[in-house]
Formats: C-alpha cells, structure tokens, sequence
C-alpha cells in the first residue's frame, strides 16, 4: 500500500507571553493554518513565557525521524529576535541533529496582506477602510531595532495613500511617539475621528496597555490585535511555501 509523501513540517515560532490568551490565540492562528494546508504537520513554538520551546519541538520532529523542518518566526517586523534569538535556536538544534536540515521563512511582516488584516480588524472596530474623516494610528509593540521602527514609520506613511485623514506610527514601548502622544496630536491637528489600529499579533500586556492608552487619550475606537485574521493565515502559508522554494538554509548562520 502506497503512503501519500509527507510535507516538511512548519514549526511557527511566537514571541510568548505569560498571558494565556496570547498562546490560545496562536493556538487558533495554526488551526487556520491547518486549514488551508490540511497535509501540513504543523506547530507552535514560544521563544519566552509559554510551552513548547522551539528547540523541543525540533528535538521531537528529529526523534520521530523528521529529515526537514520549516521555522517561520511569527513577528510582524524582523527586530532582535528573528536576527539573533531563532538563528541561536537553530545553531543549537543542528548541533544536536545534524541531520535535520532546517530553512527560515521570513518574519509575517512587512506584507500586504498584513495592512488587509489591519483594516479587517478596524472595520470589526465599526471604522471603514480608508476613511476620509478618521485618522488612524498604527500602532506596534515597538522595538530598540531602529530598523524595525522604521519599518512600522514607512509603512503608516504607505497607509496614507488608501484615503485615510492622515496616518501616522506609534509605539507601546522602546520608541516614541506613545499611542496616547500620537492619539493626542492628531485630535490637536483638528482629526475629525481617530483610530487606533493595533499592529500586534496576539493579546498580552502591549495589547491591553495600547487600547487603555489609546482610549484615555481621546482615541474614537481601537481594533482588536490581528489574530488569526484570514489574511495572516494565508500570510503564514505563503512564508511557508516562499521557504520551501528557497535553497536548503546554509549551514553557517
């Protein structure tokens, strides 16, 4: 009897957060992976706060004989710990397995479908896509890579153009404007309505201090982090397979 090939496995890796709404939420996002690629072996990992850690799901995939694996980071900008901590993971693991070959998919951002899934979330909050009369705020977790932050500047100044009253980046931490600062000068720039449109993938302390701040301030609505929006589903296959097309990941990282 003839065995249908089995797929590299994807192994996402989330930043973690001692708030258990954060795992469930990535737990869900993966069940709507394994939606769209049913024959996929697909996994979570958290680098911090939560089981499983990515090395201990890449030590079960090698003791159950896996020969390949996928690491796909699930972070909206590519910061410290797409650059330093997941390639650490890997080094460690090919040290143990040298025969797992592993290739790294590129963080979920920046891409398109990830401002989609913004406005899907805004629009959930009661504020349409590209609005005239609203101002939104786009608001990340923030980072101390200058690089990642600048990242989140180009893309509210890309936001601009979908007809919004204006666009403008934010930061819950390491960086500044603050959403409140940001929400506030808006509302001083004459802004009809302001929203906030939370560039966080999955709910924890950032997500709730952002919509606390948000609101104390003046802010009109505040959508929900993206979660496992259609469009970051469809992200994460598409990282998926964008890895799998590469070539097989050096061995030197």
């Amino acid at each position: 009897m003839r065995h249908p090939p089995v797929s590299t496995p994807l192994v996402a890796v989330a930043h973690g957060s001692r708030d258990p709404r954060a795992a469930a939420t990535v737990a869900g996002l993966m069940d709507a992976v394994r939606a769209l690629r049913p024959g996929v072996p697909v996994h979570a990992s958290f680098l911090d706060h939560a089981p499983p850690a990515p090395g201990r799901v890449l030590d079960g995939l090698a003791r159950d004989g896996a020969d390949a694996a996928v690491v796909l980071p699930l972070l909206l900008t590519a910061a410290y710990h797409s650059k330093t901590d997941v390639p650490g993971v890997l080094a460690r693991a090919r040290n143990r397995h040298p025969r797992l070959r592993t290739r790294t998919a590129a963080t979920l951002g920046p891409h398109p479908l990830l401002m989609d899934a913004l406005e899907r979330r805004l629009t959930e909050a009661g504020v349409p896509p590209g609005d005239p009369d609203t101002a939104v705020v786009l608001v990340s977790a923030g980072s101390s890579d200058a690089a990642a932050n600048a990242t989140i500047r180009r893309l509210a100044r890309e936001w601009r153009s979908r007809g919004w009253w204006d666009a403008v980046p934010a930061f819950a931490s390491a960086s500044r404007p603050s959403p409140a600062e940001a929400v506030a000068a808006l509302r001083a720039a004459g802004a009809p309505r302001v929203a906030v449109a939370s560039y966080i993938l999955a709910p924890g302390h950032f997500a709730d201090k952002v919509r606390a701040e948000s609101l104390a301030a003046g802010a009109d609505a505040v959508s929900p982090v993206l979660g496992a929006a259609p469009e970051v589903a469809e992200l994460v296959v598409h990282r998926y397979t964008e890895a799998l097309a590469a070539q097989a990941e050096p061995t030197a990282v």
